[in-house]
């Protein structure tokens, strides 16, 4: 690979410690290459002061947006200020957890999109009542390279992604998702509809940062609204949408949206808690779908 385009959208977020370590890598690998970190609005002006170092390293940029765009148009923006051929989306949250990571990257040079994969890290005592810690370990096993390549278009996340440049400027995120959950799923979606092959790989960066429960669970909620918002575009890559699709007796729809308005605030309660039930978080999300169906 001749040149690469590393492209860091962020919001709130500090990640001047990842981009110098990418920036080391980038050095020692020899290549033509340019880092840019896109903040998108952020209200959180100490992370705004601590990310205005990044422009201070060579051939990297930091670019501040007033507006907050949301999570596809930051990455349109970031694909289209890009010069070179390929472009390495990673979410600012990730952290390096090998010092080879951008080498193997490079490697692959032929494939037009490549996805690494995610570690989850951080400290497994300290971390056990923190519910987006147990699930994210919970699902691990499924996001195995091995397994991400079963299904290769639903696995698809920009958290840790390269793509061709010119692919991405073809087929551009959908800027109706200005909230939070499954852009990049849908990218996979019409990747898969023009017959784009995706090739997943263990080349993963870390994930270490968890949000306190009560915030996880307005995310979690977010996401849940996004997927209801576009039920239609997403069918077939979501499991809760496949879930919800093979409930065929709308008695059963109707009995979980009543156990969920009778007993959802005391199951929020338990994930808001120091022991969360991920079997409670399970319903919780089907349950709160289901009333999106009813409002």
């Amino acid at each position: 690979m001749a040149s690469i385009s590393v492209l860091i959208p962020t919001y709130n977020q500090p990640c001047l410690e990842l981009v110098k370590q990418l920036h080391a890598q980038l050095e020692r690998a020899g290549v033509d290459y340019e880092i840019i970190v896109a903040d998108d609005g952020s209200t959180d002006q100490t992370s705004v002061e601590a990310n205005l170092q990044i422009a201070s390293l060579p051939g990297c940029q930091y670019v501040v947006r007033k507006e907050n765009v949301g999570r596809a148009a930051i990455r349109n923006f970031l694909a289209q200020t890009a010069r070179y051929d390929y472009l390495l989306f990673i979410d600012s949250d990730m952290t390096m957890v090998s010092d080879q990571y951008i080498e193997r990257y490079l490697k692959g040079d032929n494939d037009q999109v490549v996805d690494g994969g995610v570690k989850i890290g951080g400290d497994a005592d300290a971390l056990q009542g923190n519910l987006r810690y147990l699930y994210e370990k919970a699902e691990e096993p499924q996001h195995t390279a091995p397994e991400r390549q079963r299904s290769p278009y639903q696995h698809l996340h920009t958290a840790n992604l390269k793509i061709r440049r010119e692919l991405m400027l073809v087929y551009p995120f959908d800027e109706r998702f200005r909230h939070y959950g499954y852009e990049d799923v849908l990218l996979g979606k019409t990747l898969r509809q023009h017959r784009v092959q995706i090739r997943h790989i263990d080349n993963p960066l870390g994930f270490c940062t968890f949000e306190t429960n009560d915030e996880f669970l307005l995310k979690t909620e977010e996401g849940l609204r996004t997927l209801y918002e576009f039920r239609n575009d997403l069918r077939g890559y979501s499991r809760l949408l496949t879930f919800v699709a093979g409930i065929h007796i709308p008695l059963v729809k109707t009995m979980i949206r009543f156990v969920f308005r009778l007993a959802g605030q005391a199951v929020r309660r338990n994930l808001c808690s120091t022991r969360p039930n991920l079997s409670l978080f399970k319903f919780y999300k089907i349950g709160y779908y289901l009333c999106q169906a009813s409002r």
